[in-house]
């Protein structure tokens, strides 16, 4: 009776090798369910991601704009008669350091320059 449960014990543990550990067993499923996961919220961040560009795309084919807010704020643009302030955080550089300096303001009408 003994050799009986223990001939069945092994073929018991030989039957669940396959469904723990064989090539269609839970742990590889559940690896590569994982796996799955990943790549659905990879392909969700990259469709976002180029629905954002395909907006921009239009933007830039149908209307100025776009056009006009890249000028504004990445090269500092501004229109003809309009004022630019800008405001500087403590320890911020200012843009455009190492471009040309602005030319020295006009001197004064009955005022000579003298260096004192």
């Amino acid at each position: 009776m003994r050799l009986i449960t223990l001939a069945l014990a092994v073929l018991l543990l030989l039957i669940q090798y396959p469904l723990w550990l064989g090539k269609g067993g839970w742990l590889r499923v559940a690896d590569l369910e994982q796996q799955v996961e990943a790549a659905h919220q990879k392909n969700d961040s990259l469709k976002s991601r180029n629905a954002k560009l395909d907006s921009e795309v239009r933007d830039l084919k149908d209307g100025t704009g776009a056009v006009e807010e890249r000028a504004r704020f990445e090269l500092s643009m501004i229109k003809q008669n309009e004022i630019y302030v800008q405001i500087l955080r403590k320890g911020q550089d200012m843009p455009g350091d190492g471009a040309t300096p602005a030319p020295p303001p006009p001197p004064e009408k009955g005022k000579e320059n003298k260096a004192y």
